[in-house]
């Protein structure tokens, strides 16, 4: 049974660094939780609460019917998204990410409509309705995917940070992939690249403890994966990924490393979810004790809701944010409810680049 952070570690342990690391290598700071305004806190709470209230509203729609295919959700990781993806420059900095990609495109601000209309396959869909779940992509916001091969989007986030560094722009790469792809052979030959090119990417393992349904600690000979980039001069930085500003702590501390040139960072956001791998897996390779020990103990919703009423915010505040959510997601639900099918003839658009 796989290590479940269902104890939260103390803010000030709330990031790790190898302690078997070369002595002569430059390592990156020891990260620190953010200090966060209240202001800000306030955001972070709302927009994963968001996700969160998206998430519980797919799954119902899921239950329906009237989201078809394969459906992942993102309920319990909020805080990595957030964590991360609020420190990044919109319109700068890309983003790429496997199936599990509601959370991560909400995180970038993409309107909930049209990626509730993706998921119910209309037309008003940010991909037209035909990326479903797990194929959702906008150029405009540099969310690149949503890909369904296990680590593909690992090479590719390697060349969106080798296009950064060649057009000189600036930006960086937040590449998201799972404990489970962390075992492919093509992350690895990425890793080389990247490190050997110093690219500006930020490799993020999501390990939410049991992949596709296999515990970590029984599918990796090395369970620790923040150590995972170490052979190729990597430095990895393990992360309590249930709390949000451990999170955007280590975030700040991975950008610096890379946006001074420094080339590729890993980290590892500890994490956990609390449904199965998708809406069509029962989870029964863990207890229901163990999925509610984490709600109890480490849930980053609720954590913040304690850091919040711990700065003066009062429950009234709480709830009528609460609220707002709810009113915003019902809304993406009913706009992808009512909105039109794609036309028959879209099965023949967007097949190749150019006319042939």
């Amino acid at each position: 049974m796989a290590k479940s952070p269902a104890s939260k570690p103390s803010k000030a342990k709330a990031a790790s660094v190898s302690t078997d690391a070369i002595a002569n290598r430059e390592r990156p700071a020891t990260p620190v939780p953010y200090k966060a305004s209240k202001e800000e806190l306030l955001e972070f709470y709302k927009q994963m609460l968001l996700i969160r209230r998206f998430e519980e509203k797919a799954g119902q729609l899921y239950g329906l019917g009237l989201i078809g295919g394969f459906c992942h959700l993102y309920i319990g990781q909020e805080a990595v998204a957030i964590g991360l993806q609020s420190a990044l420059t919109p319109g700068k900095d890309s983003v790429i990410t496997g199936y599990r990609d509601h959370g991560h495109m909400l995180a970038y601000g993409i309107d909930p409509n049209i990626i509730m209309a993706e998921l119910t396959g209309r037309a008003a869909g940010i991909s037209k309705g035909k990326g479903g779940s797990m194929h959702m992509f906008s150029t405009e916001h540099k969310f690149y995917g949503g890909h369904g091969i296990v680590g593909a989007q690992v090479s590719l986030g390697a060349g969106l940070a080798f296009a950064h560094k060649y057009n000189n722009d600036g930006g960086v790469c937040l590449a998201y992939f799972g404990d489970g792809a962390a075992n492919q052979g093509q992350v690895y030959e990425s890793f080389n690249m990247a490190e050997l090119w110093k690219l500006p990417i930020i490799f993020v393992i999501e390990n939410n403890q049991y992949a596709m349904g296999t515990s970590v600690n029984r599918a990796s000979a090395e369970d620790q994966l923040y150590r995972r980039g170490e052979s190729f001069r990597i430095p990895g930085l393990q992360v309590d990924g249930m709390d949000v500003l451990a999170v955007r702590g280590a975030a700040e501390v991975a950008l610096d490393w890379v946006r001074s040139g420094k080339g590729p960072i890993l980290l590892e956001m500890k994490t956990y979810r609390y449904r199965g791998h998708s809406m069509s897996d029962p989870a029964k390779y863990r207890s229901r004790e163990e999925v509610q020990s984490v709600r109890e103990k480490s849930d980053p919703i609720d954590g913040c809701k304690e850091d919040l009423l711990a700065m003066g915010v009062v429950e009234d505040e709480l709830k009528a944010i609460e609220k707002e959510i709810r009113a915003i997601v019902n809304a993406s639900a009913e706009f992808a409810e009512q909105a039109p099918e794609p036309e028959l003839s879209e099965l023949y658009t967007d097949v190749l680049v150019e006319t042939y």
